[in-house]
């Protein structure tokens, strides 16, 4: 009777033609999943802007940009400073690489369909599981976790290729490409993970061999034929990255503010680096963010120098961040490294940075005199940084008079083109 009364319960809440509408739903959605297509989109489209989705996948990256990040901060600050750059560069690579290749993906792919946007999201979920697992990457322990993360995300991406395959006869070729590429190498970092123990000298070399195959994957799937990404499109998703990495300035700033002690106000010491530490974020971001001709060439090269360039820039903006954390810890001395150490940990990511924006932008943009200025200004930053006192006073000011010098060459070249 029980089972009865359980059976008439149960068609009570669930009447058989719900059932059957609800089954049906389910079938038409995995149906739908299971015949993923998707076709290009027009590479001169206007008014082509970031989507929702695609911001939701910056903040899963972000999240783990912060992980690494910290564990970066915190290693220098222990004095561990080879053993911390090096796991904050291998985790940053693989955040960046999972990232850059949806970006470029979703500005020639992005039909907002189901299958899209549910891949996209174990994407996102991939990253969340990488995230966690950042912490082993800097206790040298293996990887798993990071590495389940990271499988999540780049066979979500093999899957995303297929369907690029079925829906672009024209780059039919290309996608497949992408696709054996990215599951290959994949299959390769499985094989790291497993046999080779991080502490070991082998693990780095090999690391990088893994990221050179990573990194050769899109430059040999492109040469046989270009997918349609959009100009202004990767231009606004680097930009709104850059803006993220830099954020990681701000959780330090936040920090530097923070009262303690039950003090009424922040501290004087802290307050003033606070001061000058906003000030180097936001002449980082004027420095990126002027107006000149961005990507201006749609080749392979030019391509593959603005995509790949960036890993640089995005992972000395997030280092930057550390820096400002590290230098906070030394001026509360909770850091067991010299001031001297801690204020190069501001002065070479930021050095980096600027050297960057020179390598990617300004010497293919810029010409005269003015081409070089980015690049002499990262190599005063660095001495400054190595040698002065009062460097991060030093440092700020240099970077703002760089910053509003910058923005009037712009100015004045625009004027004289008009």
């Amino acid at each position: 009777m029980s089972a009865v009364r359980r059976l008439r319960s149960f068609q009570l809440f669930f009447p058989q033609g719900r059932c059957r509408n609800y089954a049906k739903g389910n079938l038409i959605l995995m149906t739908r999943l299971m015949s993923i297509c998707f076709t290009p989109r027009d590479r001169y489209e206007t008014h082509r802007v970031a989507t929702p989705l695609e911001l939701m996948f910056d903040l899963a990256s972000v999240i783990a940009i912060a992980a690494a990040a910290h564990g970066l901060a915190h290693a220098v600050e222990q004095a561990h400073v080879v053993q911390g750059v090096i796991a904050f560069l291998c985790s940053f690579f693989m955040i960046w690489l999972a990232w850059m290749n949806y970006t470029w993906f979703a500005s020639a792919y992005d039909d907002n369909s189901t299958g899209f946007r549910v891949l996209s999201m174990v994407i996102m979920f991939g990253a969340l599981i990488l995230a966690a697992g950042i912490g082993a990457v800097f206790d040298q322990q293996r990887i798993w976790l990071a590495l389940l993360g990271f499988i999540v995300m780049r066979l979500g991406m093999a899957v995303f290729w297929l369907g690029a395959a079925k829906g672009d006869p024209e780059r039919r070729r290309t996608a497949l490409r992408y696709a054996g590429g990215i599951s290959v190498v994949q299959l390769y970092w499985i094989a790291l993970v497993a046999v080779v123990p991080p502490p070991t000298a082998l693990y780095l070399p090999m690391f990088l061999l893994g990221a050179a195959g990573e990194l050769a994957v899109p430059a040999i799937a492109e040469r046989h034929g270009a997918t349609n990404w959009h100009r202004h499109h990767i231009i606004e998703r680097y930009g709104l990255m850059n803006i993220i990495v830099l954020g990681e300035c701000f959780i330090a700033i936040t920090a530097m503010i923070h009262l303690q002690g039950g003090r009424a106000l922040p501290d004087p010491s802290h307050l003033w680096l606070a001061l000058l530490s906003a000030a180097i974020a936001f002449s980082m971001w004027g420095l990126y963010f002027t107006e000149e001709d961005y990507l201006a060439d749609a080749k392979l090269g030019q391509a593959l120098l603005w995509g790949y360039g960036h890993f640089a820039l995005f992972a000395a903006g997030a280092a930057t961040g550390a820096g400002l954390s590290v230098n906070l810890a030394a001026a509360g001395h909770d850091a067991h490294i010299t001031a001297q150490a801690a204020m190069l940990a501001i002065a070479l990511p930021v050095a980096i940075y600027v050297a960057t924006l020179w390598v990617i932008r300004d010497r293919i943009c810029l010409g005269g005199a003015g081409r070089w200025l980015l690049l002499a200004v990262a190599a005063f930053i660095l001495i400054i940084g190595a040698a002065a006192s009062m460097a991060m006073e030093l440092i700020t000011i240099l970077l703002i008079s760089t910053a509003l010098f910058r923005r009037r060459m712009t100015r004045t070249r625009e004027r004289n083109i008009s």
